[in-house]
């Protein structure tokens, strides 16, 4: 291993082919000390088809660090059954255990086929994006944690049988989304098989270990060949819907005066069945409304989910939420919720 690496100011992004000594015990808010930026792992293995993985897009998102560390620490010595390209996402806001730090693009609106313009991360996330295409991958894993409270989950933006086969080898819950735009796995999913693994809250209730198990069996296979199938026994579910309070409106999760004052057991909602009629909180002012942006990648509005009745917020029709939170600071950063329907493997609603 090297000690700190040399970073070619012509590239977008710092790409190495060994790693920084101390990169396989150096928890994430040391990465700083380690690594000149947003770094790109380029390393051998047995089979040159590479697996591309991504974590620290968020930098207070530590699973998909702690994960791949495990699995290098058990293999590298041995030599990698597939060639890794790894990339280590955004360490300034790691090194102070935030999501982004002020002023910040998130590093998972950046890829291609982001709304996003001229700006150098895009310029960087794009290099990657073809730096890998040229090397085919074979899949790729984008890892996360999130804030509330939510099994494990894959998010797919396909639904094929390689995809789903993806996802199911980290859980039975899946996800297809279209939206955000700008998404690592919504790019990659151009080249490859591609998911984003939800790992829950970070620490030791998050699900690293089911990280683990998923990227040993991605450098265990020879390839995902052509007779695939989706498995069965999945709780296939689509995003219908992004909940966001307006930028301008005040929240709080702890019964503080606000505009919007949610319940404080929110997050304790995220992947159960919801009816009509369950209720979110209060709104303070009669005219602020929570903003129901179209998750399904059509831009025709998803329609109202939402009544506002006596200053109480109640869900005006049955939907699944994920991603609920009570960090104000998450919320305002990403959004309250996704809200959430059972479908079929070709993409229909569940009706029951």
């Amino acid at each position: 291993m090297s000690k700190r690496p040399y970073h070619n100011a012509d590239q977008p992004c710092a790409v190495l082919h060994q790693l920084p000594e101390g990169f396989l015990d150096s928890p994430a808010d040391r990465l700083i000390e380690l690594l000149p930026g947003p770094t790109l792992f380029d390393l051998p293995g047995k089979d040159p088809r590479p697996l591309f993985i991504s974590t620290l897009l968020h930098g207070n998102e530590d699973s998909g660090l702690s994960a791949i560390q495990t699995v290098l620490k058990r293999q590298l010595a041995g030599g990698l059954n597939r060639s890794l390209l790894l990339f280590i996402g955004n360490v300034r806001a790691a090194s102070q255990q935030r999501r982004t730090l002020p002023g910040q693009l998130d590093y998972n609106r950046i890829w291609p086929g982001t709304k996003i313009i001229n700006d150098p991360l895009i310029a960087m996330a794009q290099w990657i994006f073809d730096y890998a295409a040229r090397r085919r991958p074979v899949a790729s894993i984008d890892i996360h944690n999130n804030t509330g409270f939510n099994p494990p989950y894959g998010c797919v933006p396909k639904l094929e049988p390689h995809f789903i086969a993806l996802a199911r080898m980290f859980s039975s819950y899946i996800v297809h989304f279209e939206r955000p735009f700008g998404t690592h796995t919504g790019a990659f999913s151009t080249l490859c098989p591609a998911v984003t693994v939800e790992c829950g809250k970070a620490g030791k209730e998050s699900a690293t270990q089911q990280a683990v198990r998923l990227i040993e069996s991605c450098l265990d296979l020879k390839a995902f060949d052509n007779e695939i199938k989706a498995p069965d026994q999945i709780d296939l579910l689509r995003t219908y819907a992004i909940v966001k309070p307006p930028s301008d409106a005040s929240i709080s999760f702890d019964g503080q005066r606000a505009d919007f004052v949610f319940r404080k057991d929110i997050d304790q909602l995220n992947f159960k069945d919801l009816a009509a009629g369950e209720f979110f909180g209060f709104v303070e002012n009669g005219s602020h409304k929570l903003e129901i942006l179209p998750g399904d990648g059509l831009d025709s509005p998803p329609g109202e989910y939402f009544d506002y009745m006596d200053g109480k917020i109640l869900l005006n029709k049955a939907a699944i939420p994920a991603m609920l939170t009570c960090d104000p600071q998450a919320v305002k950063l990403d959004c309250l919720c996704y809200l959430m329907h059972r479908i079929n493997l070709d993409g229909d609603r569940y009706y029951s």
